[in-house]
């Protein structure tokens, strides 16, 4: 039975989009932006949009929980390369796990006197490890705390957003301030991770009325109405303060815009804004990616342990996405975490776009625009890794180990596994 409308399904989108991204991001790109720190996000939501004419053309067709997965099944079929995919979409999500957890753990920061490494490590950790506990005990309250929490997170922002634009120097905007254009797209390439969540739409796609007008519909107005949101918040924060305050507390930039307009209160206020959002983040990315470990384990792509349930709940597959969570947020830093996540989802996107294209007359797609939104998608992922190999080489080589990661894993364990299962079905 379809029981999400329109609104619900643009709920959706908003909500994986406005989890923890741009609290965790928005310091990273003044930093690289400066002054053009709002066209950084309108590029990366170009980029965006794009993809999601794929997503949304991909949706209609194959309508299932599976989402990104079956898409990448259905173009490419059930072989090293897709597994490959899967696995690399299931390891993204950890790490945007892990930006949420970090970024939690930088706005708890501020509410210490003088917070040392320690207490970093130990907001961090419990950020993953109670949205655990409650996936395990009441996956319910997953869906039931996140619609109140995108109402609240988005009703904040939009507040700040009036306070604050009658504090803006508009000369901290004037493009004198500007950085260099291959660092404004750098920037938005490494913010991006602040628009993946609107993948989340096609996995609900079963449950849309009317979807052959309402999920077209979905993904277009959630990016674009994001793209505004996160254009406007640019504008108030470069505003607002200026931009060596920004580039000292990037790690919460967006509660120091607060400032300004709101003093102490508006500081508190978005710094609890932002423990709100990103443990909420947290919480409903751990519940998908233990879901979306069980449908790749299903398919022979992940061990089978991750298919183990308890009440209805991937069990193993929380306290899998829970321990390498851990590792990997208390392990690397905010920056790289970021251009990490960027990377990954910018080129699952790509091989999204590469999938729209190989199946275009069945999901009856204009492939000029397919062509394009898989060259921007390439386009961005190039410049954003030569960038960051020139500065930080060091995640570079982490998502590129992500990458031979999955490959070897596939080969090793998937391909493997599949073979066995084929010859035990007909005893060969």
């Amino acid at each position: 039975m379809r029981t999400i409308g329109l609104l619900g399904a643009v709920s959706i989108g908003i909500g994986g989009m406005v989890g923890g991204g741009i609290f965790a991001v928005l310091g990273e790109a003044v930093s690289l932006a400066h002054g053009a720190t709002a066209i950084a996000f309108f590029i990366a939501g170009i980029v965006a949009l794009l993809t999601s004419y794929s997503y949304a053309k991909l949706s209609l067709q194959y309508q299932s929980e599976g989402g990104t997965v079956t898409f990448i099944d259905k173009a490419f079929g059930n072989n090293l390369l897709s597994g490959s995919i899967n696995v690399m979409l299931w390891l993204s999500y950890l790490v945007t796990i892990s930006l949420y957890s970090t970024a939690f753990a930088s706005y708890g920061a501020t509410f210490f006197d003088a917070p040392t490494s320690l207490i970093k490590h130990i907001l961090i950790s419990i950020a993953i490890i109670l949205p655990a506990i409650i996936n395990i005990v009441s996956a319910s309250l997953v869906g039931k705390s996140e619609t109140i929490i995108v109402i609240l997170k988005v009703s904040l922002l939009i507040f700040i957003i009036i306070v604050a634009t009658p504090h803006i120097d508009t000369t901290r905007l004037s493009s004198t301030n500007y950085a260099p254009m291959l660092s404004i797209v750098t920037a938005g390439m490494i913010i991006f991770v602040a628009y993946e969540g609107f993948e989340l739409i096609a996995n609900s796609a079963k449950d849309l009325k009317n979807p052959d007008k309402n999920l077209p519909l979905a993904f277009y107005i959630s990016v674009i109405t994001v793209i505004i949101l996160y254009i406007l918040i640019s504008f108030v924060t470069v505003g607002n303060v200026d931009e060596a305050s920004l580039v000292k507390a990037k790690d919460y930039a967006l509660a120091i815009a607060a400032k300004p307009a709101l003093g102490e209160t508006g500081f508190v206020l978005v710094s609890i804004a932002a423990l709100l959002s990103t443990f909420s983040a947290i919480n409903a990315t751990m519940y998908g990616n233990a879901r979306l470990g069980y449908i790749i384990a299903k398919e022979g792509q992940l061990p089978k342990t991750l298919m183990l349930e308890k009440h209805d709940v991937p069990f193993m597959g929380v306290i899998l996405t829970t321990i390498l969570s851990l590792i990997i947020a208390n392990t690397i830093d905010l920056n790289s975490i970021a251009i990490i996540g960027s990377a990954s989802f910018l080129l699952i996107f790509f091989l999204v776009n590469i999938s729209a294209i190989k199946l275009s007359k069945i999901i009856n797609a204009k492939r000029f625009i397919l062509y394009i939104s898989s060259s921007f998608s390439f386009i961005a992922l190039v410049i954003l890794l030569y960038h960051t190999y020139s500065s930080n080489p060091q995640s570079v080589i982490i998502f590129l180990s992500f990458i031979i990661i999955s490959i070897l894993f596939e080969a090793i364990y998937g391909q493997v596994y599949r073979k066995h299962l084929f010859s035990r079905k007909y005893h060969i």
